[in-house]
């Protein structure tokens, strides 16, 4: 390529970008790196997404900087191609059956609608790769411009006819975001990190976030948060409810597919099974307001003198708190107090002054309606020197009380272990004795509930041919299906064996449940062997000894709600729920839904 010299020998930087650009097209200087993006909920991998990594150094620094100049040079779709291919072939080994996962890929809205970009997203030119549409989920971000809304929308809804998946990235980075949102309708929605960065301090990013799970609980749009970087930001995401998460706290973007480190997951199960813990419980017990005491206060202007003869007339007081018109502002804690009176000149220093020169205004002051486990999420973020400062509860902007982070603590351990008891160690929901007692508060409650009862098919066959170890882990599978597909503030337990319940605060009919269906028994393939599965069935001896062919897995779901039915106890309403599952049974509709 001719490059331009202008005056004084200076080369022309564009040119050069253009020479760089072409030549990183021409040569393939293009990798592939892959960030998994994983459940909040249980730790398991949803998918990668595909980042691009030049491997040429040139003009054109960073990846960013790479799509802008070919945006210049009216060069995207020969780039997006290149980077495209690359991302496929990279991720050929690790998305063959049964690794399912989902490929996250970069797009750009403005070649979306080029023909030549429709043209290549063929079931034959995905067949090559072994992989299926709804795998591929284009990440649109919203601070690229999108001219024409209406055309955009038409090309979205091609591509949604296809069944590819589509996510909004860098929400919350632009201004456009909500607009792009409701016109899109997009599966998944990508939170921006600038967000994400430091959520558990601040209060405008938690009640943003907030915000945005709600969205996502009336829109069936999942969430994902980008850019988590610190333990303390994962667990405030979960106790909020966001569904994934990816970051370099979970795993930095390397060239080759890694397994999520063990201690991440089982974390991520403590931290969502302590949430559950409480969301199962009653308000009363859940929150925490349960565990406010009295605590001496005292107003700004009061000396510290009689402060510090206070403290040394009530050995078992721990602190006070400051107030102003019923407004926390402060707290000062014994030992605090001890520390600054101590020394040479301390006492002499503070005796006569007032309590708004020592008190500490840097205090954790938290709505007595907080659950007990974001409290202790963020008691426990704070800095070592005030780790074991007592916690200021108001109602509104009332002060109400104080918890101490000892009794935080015994109370946080007590539902634990009760919880612990009464859970199924398999999949880490709650048992039957959990599942009887929220049946009857809700058979002697108001409220409106539906109940779907799922029970898995031809079980035991797959048992008895692929042992018992594969059985559990189709076991855990519907299990985890159901966790993604439901939301985080319904009730999911497990009776037992292949058995489960899910509880909706609303009353939804069988279609409610229904991708958990088609979910479970497309995934269920990958558990049998080719021959199985393409037969279709599997042979194996009935109770009688005679061999017998048996159809593969399936899921039966049944619902019941007090809309249609009355039940004066569990006894009837469990009843109910086992004629109707038996009615289905006998009569299953055509191919049992089996995906073949």
């Amino acid at each position: 390529m001719k490059i331009e010299i202008i005056k004084d020998g200076i080369v022309n930087e564009v040119d050069k970008k253009l020479e760089a650009l072409n030549y990183i097209i021409a040569n393939k200087e293009i990798k592939t790196v892959f960030q998994p993006i994983i459940s909040l909920n249980n730790g398991s991998v949803l998918g990668h997404e595909a980042l691009s990594r030049i491997t040429h150094e040139s003009e054109i620094g960073n990846p960013e900087m790479l799509f802008k100049v070919a945006g210049e040079y009216n060069k995207l779709w020969e780039l997006e191609r290149l980077c495209r291919t690359k991302s496929l072939e990279s991720a050929y080994e690790f998305m063959i059956p049964p690794y399912s996962k989902k490929l996250f890929l970069n797009v750009n809205p403005s070649i979306m609608h080029d023909e030549s970009f429709k043209e290549g997203w063929t079931q034959e030119f995905l067949q090559k790769y072994r992989i299926v549409p709804n795998n591929i989920i284009f990440e649109i971000t919203e601070r690229n411009v999108i001219t024409d809304m209406a055309g955009f929308r038409s090309t979205i809804e091609h591509y949604k006819r296809q069944n590819y998946r589509i996510a909004i990235d860098d929400a919350g980075a632009g201004y456009s975001g909500l607009n792009l949102i409701s016109d899109v309708n997009p599966n998944y929605i990508k939170l921006d990190m600038n967000l994400i960065r430091g959520i558990d301090k601040d209060n405008l990013k938690y009640a943003l976030v907030r915000g945005m799970v709600e969205l996502s609980k009336v829109s069936s749009i999942y969430l994902i948060a980008e850019g988590i970087e610190t333990y303390e930001e994962l667990t405030t995401l979960i106790n909020l409810g966001v569904q994934y998460g990816q970051g370099y706290y979970i795993q930095k973007p390397e060239s080759e597919i890694l397994e999520i480190r063990e201690e991440l997951v089982e974390s991520i199960k403590e931290l969502t099974f302590m949430k559950n813990i409480i969301s199962q419980s009653d308000n009363n017990e859940r929150t925490i307001k349960k565990l406010v005491t009295v605590t001496k206060t005292v107003t700004s202007n009061e000396m510290v003198i009689d402060l510090y003869d206070y403290f040394n007339e009530n050995q078992e007081s721990f602190g006070v708190c400051v107030l102003e018109d019923n407004k926390p502002v402060g707290i000062i804690t014994r030992e605090k107090l001890n520390l600054k009176l101590s020394g040479r000149y301390g006492f002499t220093l503070y005796q006569n002054k007032t309590v708004c020169h020592i008190m500490d205004r840097d205090f954790l002051k938290v709505d007595s309606n907080t659950p007990i486990s974001m409290v202790s999420s963020l008691a426990m973020a704070r800095t070592n020197d005030k780790l074991y400062d007592f916690i200021v509860i108001a109602e509104g902007n009332s002060y109400l009380g104080t918890v101490t982070i000892k009794d935080l603590l015994l109370k946080s351990f007590e539902i634990k272990i009760h919880m612990a008891k009464h859970q199924s160690p398999l999949t880490e929901l709650p048992g039957n004795l959990i599942i009887e007692q929220k049946l009857n508060s809700l058979i002697n409650s108001d409220c409106k509930y539906t109940i779907a009862y799922l029970d898995i098919d031809n079980f035991k066959p797959f048992n008895d041919i692929y042992g018992f170890e594969n059985g559990d882990l189709i076991i855990r599978l519907l299990a985890d299906i159901m966790r993604e597909n439901m939301p985080d503030n319904q009730f999911l337990g497990h009776i037992g064996g292949d058995d489960f319940v899910i509880i909706i605060d609303e009353h939804v009919g069988e279609d409610y449940f229904n991708k958990i269906k088609v979910d479970f028994e497309r995934t269920v393939l990958n558990y049998y062997n080719t021959v199985d599965r393409e037969n279709g069935f599997v042979e194996t001896s009935n109770r009688q000894g005679d061999l017998q062919r048996f159809p593969l897995i399936t899921v039966t779901i049944v619902t019941v709600d007090n809309k249609t039915f009355k039940f004066d106890d569990i006894y009837e309403l469990t009843k109910t729920l086992a004629k109707l599952k038996n009615k289905k049974k006998q009569s299953p509709s055509p191919n049992q839904g089996r995906l073949l």
